[in-house]
């Protein structure tokens, strides 16, 4: 249905025509514009009029993109900061096992370096853990009965002697560290021969000498070996350094504290000596019992001038019993160390 004005009023153009005018008029202007450039003026003129117009319509869409790249640049920002600690955190860890590689391979040098020091058969052999025994110093060992391992063998370090084989198990052995209190072991003084028996003093960490006389030769600084008496430590493997004397004079032995050189709790390598004790074998007890009956059925032996001398011709005055000369003590003569 078409609607038509009332026809009392005058009527203009219509809108077709109007369109056809203005669209020829835009074509005639882009023609003489792109042809002599006669609208440059005009056209800057209208751009610098719109030019606020423009800003102030762009403005919405300047903070919409603002607020989307803030948020896009911080949670992007974020997670390079996660990316960032997790590989901090994994060259910490890698630096941490490099430096304890560098750390068990110098100590494993030193321990082969040892190895060859020492006379005997080594066999090397990692800490698996500590005992659960607080009041105890033991530690356990992945070597065990399948390996050779027999009790008594002795435990060192690059430093020292650590401890002594105590238990042993298939697969594993139990060591009793030096500073246990129910582990001694005889030892000397490197400087003069002086012999003892350390023993441990528990959770002290340290040592003492047991049974040296208030007047030993003993001096702070003095290096103490093992000194083969037992027949189970070879002689002269460092023990401890002296760092204490107590010279009692009114007791029967002095107090000598000492600090165990080698590494009693800090190593996971050891060094077990496959040695064999040299003890010669007991005789048994039959042949002892046997020199005993022997020696009280002998008859005392007299002197044969004494016997054939009267009673009656022997002087009325006692003889006189020479006193025996003092023989010095016999000096120990010291023992090659190693």
């Amino acid at each position: 249905m078409e609607y038509s004005p009332p026809p009392l009023f005058k009527q203009g153009a219509s809108a077709r025509v109007k369109m056809m005018v203005f669209a020829g008029i835009s074509i005639a202007l882009l023609l003489v514009d792109s042809r002599m450039h006669a609208l440059t003026a005009v056209r800057q003129a209208v751009g610098t009029v719109l030019y606020p117009v423009q800003m102030a319509a762009l403005v919405p869409r300047d903070v919409a993109l603002g607020v989307g790249n803030y948020f896009s640049s911080l949670s992007s920002l974020e997670k390079q900061v996660r990316d960032l600690k997790h590989e901090q955190i994994a060259s910490a860890q890698i630096m941490q096992q490099a430096q304890l590689n560098i750390v068990e391979n110098k100590h494993l040098r030193k321990l082969m370096e040892a190895r060859e020091r020492v006379p005997v058969k080594t066999m090397m052999a990692e800490v698996l853990y500590d005992t659960r025994d607080s009041a105890a110093r033991k530690i356990v060992l992945d070597r065990g009965i399948q390996n050779g391992v027999e009790l008594g063998r002795p435990v060192i370090d690059n430093l020292g002697v650590v401890g002594q084989v105590t238990r042993v198990f298939p697969f594993t052995s139990e060591v009793t560290l030096l500073t246990d209190e129910e582990q001694a072991i005889p030892v000397q003084l490197l400087r003069n021969g002086v012999r003892s028996v350390a023993i441990g003093r528990g959770k002290s960490g340290t040592m003492e000498l047991r049974f040296t006389a208030p007047s030993a030769d003993i001096q702070i600084g003095d290096i103490v070996i093992t000194s083969g008496l037992d027949g189970l430590y070879p002689a002269g493997l460092a023990v401890a350094r002296v760092t204490l004397v107590e010279r009692n004079a009114h007791g029967p032995f002095g107090r000598v504290v000492c600090q165990p050189l080698a590494g009693i709790e800090r190593n996971t390598q050891l060094l077990i000596l496959m040695t064999s004790p040299e003890i010669p074998p007991r005789p048994p007890v039959e042949d002892v019992k046997t020199g005993r009956k022997i020696a009280g059925k002998m008859a005392p032996i007299k002197d044969p001038a004494a016997a054939a001398t009267p009673a009656a011709k022997l002087p009325a005055t006692p003889a006189v019993v020479p006193k025996p000369a003092v023989v010095p003590a016999a000096v120990p003569p010291k023992e090659p160390t190693r």
